[in-house]
């Protein structure tokens, strides 16, 4: 799998971690930055990695920042996002399991770096069951298209 990373400054550390990680399941990491701890504008980064994804040149994206918040909230905005930013195991879990989540947006301010690793490792692993859960998404789906509804 490809996976696009960034982080902003908040992020660089946990970041390089997660690359490590990435690469040692076998998995190919492109890094979009930032790679220094000198103030960075988040929004940047995440859309670059979000981008990639919905363009399809990565099957999925991670983002580090420090409470993961800014970057989910900026990547959901680009087209066929499905960011998350989880907090448990199970969340983690689930956003692959039944959201088909293509976005991975972590804390290294907020999360224990032993979870955030085993929160990225359960993402990775985690397959999309699709059935009813595809007819949702598609639901979803339309709401970006028809936005704002016609009345």
């Amino acid at each position: 799998m490809k996976l696009a990373l960034a982080a902003d400054h908040a992020g660089v550390e946990l970041k390089q971690k997660i690359i490590k990680r990435v690469e040692a399941a076998g998995h190919k990491a492109l890094d979009m930055g930032t790679n220094t701890t000198e103030s960075v504008d988040y929004p940047a980064y995440a859309v670059e990695v979000a981008q990639a994804v919905s363009a399809g040149s990565a099957d999925r994206g991670v983002l580090v920042c420090g409470t993961g918040l800014g970057m989910c909230i900026t990547a959901n905005k680009i087209s066929g996002i499905r960011a998350v930013g989880p907090c448990t195991l199970e969340q983690a879990e689930m956003s692959r399991r039944h959201n088909d989540a293509n976005i991975l947006c972590l804390g290294q301010r907020s999360l224990d770096e032993e979870l955030a690793l085993a929160i990225l490792d359960v993402w990775l692993e985690t397959p999309f069951e699709g059935g009813r859960h595809s007819r949702r998404l598609g639901l979803i789906s339309d709401l970006e298209k028809n936005w704002p509804a016609q009345r």
